[in-house]
């Protein structure tokens, strides 16, 4: 019996040390302040770090803010491109899915100019991290949950080899 626990607490940390890295970190902008006036979201950037594969998620009260993916000049002038569709849902999930610079504006009345803006620095993914594929648009809509699809398969197989295992 002491084999078979010794196995499992190995198991357990291998699962963590692999599947640890392969999280993507969600980033609760403005952490529990959400996108707001009255925020230094420069401040707050500062203290993060942003990697490939990780999500944005802009939490606000519906119809107060919205949140405009601009650029360079668009962030600096406060002046959103009408190209642009802004989020409006409250609960936006931006997936970052490249490296570079990257600028959010909120497009309501004189919020951007009044601070609620956010550029950021998107790094490669981290190793071990697998780069998130392309997709369409960014859900409206942010899960308490979101789990890697390689940190559940490492999961259900651990799962698996316990019940071997207890067999």
């Amino acid at each position: 019996m002491a084999s078979t626990t010794n196995f499992l607490i190995a198991l357990a940390v291998v699962v963590v040390m692999v599947a640890g890295p392969a999280m993507a970190t969600e980033h609760w902008v403005g952490d529990d302040q959400g996108w707001k006036l009255d925020f230094n979201y420069t401040k707050w950037a500062a203290t993060k770090e942003f990697h490939v594969g990780d999500k944005l998620i802009f939490k606000y009260k519906k119809d107060v803010h919205n949140v405009i993916k601009a650029d360079q000049q668009a962030f600096q002038n406060c002046k959103p491109s009408s190209d642009v569709t802004p989020l409006t849902s409250g609960n936006d999930v931006i997936n970052l899915t490249s490296p570079g610079k990257k600028w959010y504006i909120c497009g309501i009345g004189q919020h951007c100019v009044k601070g609620v803006k956010l550029a950021i620095n998107v790094l490669e993914a981290e190793s071990g991290s697998p780069a998130p594929s392309p997709s369409g648009p960014a859900p409206s809509s942010a899960s308490w949950i979101s789990p890697n699809e390689n940190f559940v398969a490492l999961i259900v197989a651990a799962f698996a080899m316990f019940v071997v295992i207890m067999s």
